[in-house]
């Protein structure tokens, strides 16, 4: 599942979520209560699912950049159990936008296509419900309930409808099955039926909020929590309304896993196959001041994590008795796990301890804590058995005692009476990071290219953080780059040779305008919302 936090009922992150199908699979698994991700982002945390190896070792850090560029050689976990005689097949998002057609048997949608969306009903005109504030603005930020059924909404419901397929057919050798559940991810789009079990007026705000949480963390720490998104949808008044939608997602998906969860109950394999749920990371909706995710917080890093075994697994012939453990574990521990349990033997790429032990006994030994790596290398969280620490790049950091203080309102870092906590988990965190490869040029999105025309070119607007767009001119004759200013005011940025490419640094909203030499107007791009790349077409 993308982007769930703890607000499921075997969790108890919020009062009002209803998910009686994660509750009932709980109630037949080993819970771990507290797991984390190895990266709060979608690309680095799934990257290191499927691949076994920490971003630290990898260098995969970002969602921006392109894993096969990363780790062209890595093996996925689906790779490994074809070549150990299983039958892989997978649907729906399980990497991040691409589904790497060479690692899967079969895949819906189709593999080739490396797009892992089935179709899915979106709204005609959007935003349609959060007004958008500037060019920053993710506009998948958005919400509200369809008056559509679950077949007629389609996405995970597909998907859903594709696992239950599989499990009812034969197979004539073991299979390994993976079902990326997109919800709640945004945007928050799910049929109405789902929303009407919250009322609007009912909704009651994230016991993890508290207005003035900012006030104890250091430089680097008060930078990372206040972002645009929250403040945006506090300023229209948007919060509750956004609260009632991530439940309503999480209701929808809540469905579809059950749905699943049904099929493999009434199929051949409901006595010999092994169940794993996780999210890939957690989800701010106002605490620490932040939206989204990418912080070292437990909002963020912590995540559901379930795994069913049933008797007669090779690695634990006993199977798992349900229970709940509290050890700190990681979901790059996944891999080596799986492998494990089907009597393989231990992925060499893998980094991270196998959770075998802890699925035998829930109390059991380990001496392992639980390392989330951010955006940046050497910035990180420790997660132990009761105890947090965040540590940032700069030497910056925030100390969190998770029993008495699940929410992290109180940083202990800078209280001498607990150095050797903070000395303890700090010894346990790694020595060394990877660097951190830029993506491609090649791979970056291309910015729309808008023609020369009659009309003037637009004024910039420029808001947001700074990055780099790459400027390739493919034309056989030298241009001139002008940037626009706010008053539509063209300054010249110097010319580019034909067939050569050169970076700016620019902001989300800025326009580029492109000339030839004798300044005649060719066209003009408008950045985004990230780094591109800029594709002066040929005459």
């Amino acid at each position: 599942m993308d982007d769930l936090n703890d607000w499921i009922g075997c969790m108890g992150g919020h009062p009002q979520t209803i998910t009686p199908n994660l509750d009932r699979l709980a109630q037949s698994s080993v819970l771990f209560t507290n797991a984390h991700c190895a990266a709060p982002a979608c690309n680095p945390s799934r990257t290191a699912i499927f691949t076994g190896m920490s971003p630290y070792r990898s260098g995969l850090y970002a969602n921006n950049q392109k894993m096969r560029e990363v780790l062209p050689e890595a093996e996925l976990i689906p790779k490994w159990f074809s070549r150990h005689g299983y039958q892989s097949s997978g649907s729906g998002k399980l990497l991040h936008y691409f589904i790497d057609a060479q690692s899967w048997d079969d895949y819906f949608p189709n593999k080739e296509s490396e797009n892992p969306f089935p179709r899915t009903l979106y709204p005609e005109k959007r935003p349609m419900n959060l007004p958008v504030a500037g060019p920053w603005q993710y506009i998948e930020t958005d919400w509200g309930a369809l008056d559509a059924t679950d077949d007629e909404f389609g996405g995970d419901y597909l998907v859903a409808k594709w696992a239950e397929e599989q499990l009812q057919k034969p197979h004539d050798k073991p299979f390994f099955m993976a079902c990326g559940i997109y919800r709640p991810h945004e945007p928050w789009f799910v049929p109405k039926k789902y929303f009407e079990p919250f009322p609007l007026e009912s909704i009651e705000l994230p016991a993890g909020y508290k207005a003035d949480d900012l006030a104890d963390l250091p430089p680097e720490g008060k930078r990372r929590g206040p972002n645009r998104y929250f403040a945006h949808i506090q300023a229209h008044g948007k919060w509750r309304q956004a609260i009632q939608s991530y439940l309503a997602s999480i209701h929808f998906a809540d469905a579809m896993v059950g749905k699943i969860l049904d099929a493999l109950d009434n199929s051949p394999y409901a006595d010999n196959t092994i169940v794993v749920l996780w999210s890939d990371h957690g989800w701010h909706l106002g605490e620490k001041e932040h939206w989204q995710k990418y912080t070292g917080w437990r909002v963020c890093t912590r995540v559901p994590l379930m795994i069913r075994v049933p008797q007669g697994a090779a690695g634990l012939p006993g199977g798992a008795q349900p229970a709940k453990c509290d050890k700190p574990v990681n979901l790059v521990s996944l891999f080596p796990t799986l492998a494990e349990l089907c009597g393989m033997e231990r992925p060499k790429q893998a980094d991270a301890p196998s959770l075998v032990p802890l699925l035998k006994d829930a109390n059991a030994e380990w001496p392992h804590v639980s390392i989330t790596c951010l955006e940046d290398p050497g910035s990180f969280s420790v997660s132990g058995e009761s105890w947090r620490l965040i540590h940032y790049a700069n030497g910056d950091e925030e100390l969190y005692d998770a029993r008495k203080d699940p929410y992290e309102w109180s940083n202990l870092a800078g209280d001498s009476r607990y150095a050797a906590i903070r000395q303890k988990l700090f010894s346990q965190a790694p020595q060394s990071f990877a660097k951190k490869p830029a993506p491609s040029v090649a791979s970056l999105e291309s910015l729309p290219w808008v023609a020369a025309s009659e009309k003037a070119i637009p004024p910039s607007q420029p808001d947001g953080v700074t990055f780099d767009v790459h400027f390739l001119n493919r034309s056989k004759h030298p241009v001139k780059l002008w940037w626009v200013d706010r008053q539509g005011t063209m300054k010249s940025y110097g010319q580019i040779p034909a067939g050569k490419e050169r970076s700016q640094s620019t902001r989300p909203g800025a326009v580029w305008a492109i000339t030839t030499i004798g300044d005649k107007p060719l066209g003009h791009f408008r950045v985004g919302d990230r780094s591109s790349k800029a594709v002066v077409p040929a005459e």
